[in-house]
């Protein structure tokens, strides 16, 4: 049943770095679940929580101010932080959030875009559909971007018809990369996360875009991985924070195969010299890189 009651937005502008702590912020100040908006125009992140009950203004004010000092004093850049708390109408809230997020081109071989845009493909340009959600990964945000165009040009780079190249995806998320990575044609195609819930919202991505069938998309834990893996990929991603990603970096490479891309993602641009050295030691060299604000992505090989 529709209702007019209103929803009162409390939202908080910061930086990409800050995006996810400023989420568990407001997570942990009202109780209910964040979402946040990249706009890759200005660089700034805002993260909103709705809630149904006009908030403590003061209170709620005080508990934000005081968790971006301490998020801000562990390091990481807030930006402005500043902080709005209003009454919105449900269905503006509705509309507003649904103009945040546009169609996504990554050459002409991949369109990425929510269901309510109706835009056409282009003439064999592969088609996802994602509707943002709570799991990371709509492919507005610059490491995703990356990981993408870096499918792209293998899929593009790398046709063979008669041998498809295998991919896998780890920290999937949304499913994004192994739904664009079936698209395109790789076959098999295994994701996981360790997230339970990523992976619920995954598994209901790759059904809505029809490609269930041709992904194996399972919970799991990087750090558990065996070392010696039963299956080796043409193209890895794994788009997890830089310190997991070298402290796991053996169990990383040996699921690449030899010849193969390894595409790393979600480093920040002042830690990827570690992480690159990092996969240095492990033989592998670093064939293209891409800086966009806080954040740095990086394809490698072996040497």
């Amino acid at each position: 049943m529709k209702t007019s009651k209103p929803l009162w937005r409390i939202s908080v502008t910061t930086s990409i770095e800050a995006e996810d702590a400023v989420s568990e912020l407001l997570a942990g100040v009202s109780g209910a679940t964040a979402a946040a908006y990249f706009n890759l125009e200005t660089g700034v992140s805002t993260v909103s929580v709705f809630c149904d009950r006009k908030p403590d203004t003061r209170k709620f004010k005080a508990e934000i101010a005081a968790g971006l000092k301490n998020i801000s004093e562990c390091g990481l850049k807030i930006g402005t932080g500043s902080s709005e708390i209003a009454k919105v109408k449900r269905e503006d809230w509705a509309e507003s959030w649904k103009r945040h997020f546009h169609p996504l081109e990554i050459g002409a071989a991949l369109l990425v875009k929510p269901s309510w845009i109706k835009q056409r493909p282009k003439k064999g340009q592969a088609v996802v559909i994602l509707d943002p959600g709570l799991s990371f990964g709509t492919g507005q945000h610059p490491t995703t971007s990356f990981c993408l165009s870096e499918i792209v040009r293998m899929a593009r780079a790398n046709a063979r018809p008669t041998k498809a190249m295998s991919f896998l995806d780890i920290g999937t998320g949304s499913g994004i990369l192994a739904i664009s990575a079936a698209k395109l044609g790789f076959q098999p195609v295994h994701a996981f996360d360790f997230d339970p819930e990523s992976v619920r919202v995954a598994k209901e991505n790759t059904r809505k875009n029809r490609v269930d069938a041709k992904i194996k998309l399972t919970r799991g834990d990087v750090t558990k991985l065996p070392q010696k893996p039963a299956r080796q990929y043409d193209l890895v991603c794994a788009n997890l924070i830089s310190n997991l990603l070298i402290a796991e970096r053996r169990r990383i490479v040996n699921r690449l195969k030899p010849g193969g891309t390894l595409v790393l993602a979600g480093i920040l641009a002042v830690e990827f010299a570690e992480v690159e050295q990092a996969f240095a030691d492990m033989k592998l060299r670093l064939t293209a890189k891409r800086v966009e604000n806080e954040w740095c992505s990086g394809s490698f090989c072996f040497s």
